[in-house]
């Protein structure tokens, strides 16, 4: 065959087939997560990470659940409040008789600076 390539197919300066030697591993610990439902995630962390900087807890990607290092006791899944608006909120800190002070301290205000103020009696 004239004018073939013979080297077709492979990388130029790749060196040897099957060559194994790109570069040398980091030392690393595998820590393992377990959530509620028994699932278990493992995660990575450089050999030289101190014990004390290897989080307890993580988020499960599998379900979304806390997930944590001992898989006989994984932990609980934190009771889920349902949204608040803004009111809810405002209600929680003030009483009823609160609410109607400010309220009417408001509206004096605006009146008396519309010019339409009401008088106390």
């Amino acid at each position: 065959m004239a004018g073939s390539n013979a080297i077709r197919g492979a990388r130029v300066g790749s060196g040897p087939m099957g060559e194994q030697d790109h570069g040398a591993r980091a030392e690393r610990t595998q820590i393992s997560y377990w959530d509620a439902l028994g699932n278990e995630t493992v995660r990575y962390f450089a050999a030289d990470v101190a014990v004390e900087d290897i989080p307890e807890q993580i988020d499960s990607p599998t379900s979304g659940l806390p997930a944590g290092r001992d898989q006989a006791n994984p932990p609980q899944v934190l009771k889920n409040e349902p949204f608040k608006t803004h009111l809810a909120y405002v209600k929680e800190r003030r009483t009823e008789e609160e609410a109607v002070e400010l309220l009417d301290a408001a509206l004096d205000k605006l009146r008396a600076r519309r010019g339409t103020a009401r008088s106390k009696a």
